[in-house]
């Protein structure tokens, strides 16, 4: 496994992990405010609009929380956008890499901002566009670009990527494709801090400073690491704010972790132990369908109280898929069966991403508040999840 992912424990390290079943993902609200207390700052100092990436983190249980801080979400097409709909406030940012005409009339009529990847999209749907507001629908179109200018750090994890599917070659830009949008979306970081979005603006610059004038908006996107400890946020504020007075454009970012950046755990339980060379242990936790990312990515999430010292063990899921590894782990309490652990920083890009694969359960979802000790559960999952996933 490559990168070890780094985790706060916060007051999770007080946490009595029997106090839910498993496996439970376990979000504290406390954390998630002071997350959005960081986002609320940024916003009033800079002038810029912040949107929550629906596609990292969207436990709409919290909707109302994040209403009281943030200016509204961004969603990745019709389902996300009538969830925004439905259960949050605000603004709604609707992105697709490819929209299907029979979505386009309903995304019009929920979203604030509809923003297409390529031109030719834009020109395909633009007699639809057409009717839809002159038949009162308010919308902006924009265009997401790459910038041709990469800065992750896994390479297939980069919208910028040699070939990506992911925004319009910016070099490619011409006076035709201002005519028809309102603002420019980029999103091309990944976990990451101010540095590379300031060297991605100064590379997308040259080609954007022709049309400035023509856009009402700019939206930077996700990827910004806001949230933890030691971002350059007085940097990222004053950039921002320069950003907006040199442009006259509205400047958007569209956080997701950074929302519920070590806000959340989730709790598994060791169900078996076996030796094949070294120990193993299967766990009601699934890579495969509990954090996908542990194998996408791959990286190895951290565990909360874990050993410095002792045996080590390689922990996997209940799935028959062989790949259903975890990682090598120091138990922070006997390596038997029974055993309660917790993986730290889970509340983003798990909850989204979990399936029903071989009919592994779904951990269920607890709302905890750090501050008042308040703690209740906010979904169980039974097994006609799976069944009604299926025919």
């Amino acid at each position: 496994m490559m990168n070890t992912q780094a985790g706060d424990p916060g007051a999770f390290a007080h946490f009595d992990l029997s106090r839910v079943p498993s496996p439970a993902f376990v979000v504290d609200a406390a954390r998630l405010r002071a997350n959005l207390e960081v986002l609320a700052d940024i916003k009033h100092r800079s002038g810029a609009k912040i949107l929550s990436a629906l596609k990292a983190f969207s436990m709409w249980e919290v909707a109302p929380l994040l209403a009281e801080y943030l200016d509204g979400v961004a969603t990745s097409g019709l389902w996300e956008a009538r969830l925004a709909f439905d259960k949050y406030e605000g603004e709604i940012a609707t992105y697709s890499p490819a929209f299907k005409a029979e979505d386009l009339a309903e995304i019009a009529a929920i979203s604030d901002h509809i923003i297409f990847n390529s031109p030719d999209q834009i020109a395909r749907h633009s007699k639809a566009i057409i009717g839809l507001r002159d038949a009162g629908e308010q919308f902006d179109i924009g265009l997401r670009i790459n910038p041709l200018h990469a800065e992750g750090e896994i390479a297939k994890y980069d919208p910028c990527q040699p070939h990506s599917r992911l925004g319009f070659p910016i070099d490619q830009l011409a006076d035709a494709h201002i005519d028809a949008i309102d603002g420019i979306h980029f999103h091309s970081l990944c976990e990451q801090g101010f540095e590379p979005l300031y060297r991605t603006w100064e590379a997308i610059v040259p080609f954007l400073e022709p049309y400035i004038g023509d856009l009402k908006w700019l939206n930077f996107g996700g990827g910004h690491h806001i949230t933890r400890a030691d971002y350059a946020r007085d940097e990222l504020v004053e950039f921002l704010h320069d950003v907006a007075e040199t442009t006259g454009c509205e400047v958007y970012l569209e956080p997701g972790e950074a929302i519920a950046l070590d806000a959340g755990i989730l709790v598994g339980e060791l169900l078996d132990v076996m030796d094949n060379g070294m120990p193993v242990g299967i766990t009601d936790i699934s890579a495969t369908c509990h954090m996908p990312d542990v194998i996408e990515a791959p990286y190895r999430p951290a565990m909360l109280g874990e050993a410095r010292d002792g045996p080590v063990i390689r922990l996997g899921g209940p799935s028959c898929l062989a790949g259903d590894i975890i990682g090598d782990y120091r138990l922070p309490g006997p390596m038997e069966p029974g055993l309660r652990f917790a993986f730290l920083d889970q509340a983003h890009y798990s909850m989204v991403k979990t399936s029903t694969f071989n009919g592994v359960p779904l951990p269920s979802i607890w709302l905890w508040d750090s501050e008042t000790d308040e703690l209740r559960e906010v979904r169980r999952f039974d097994w006609t999840t799976f069944r009604d996933r299926l025919s």
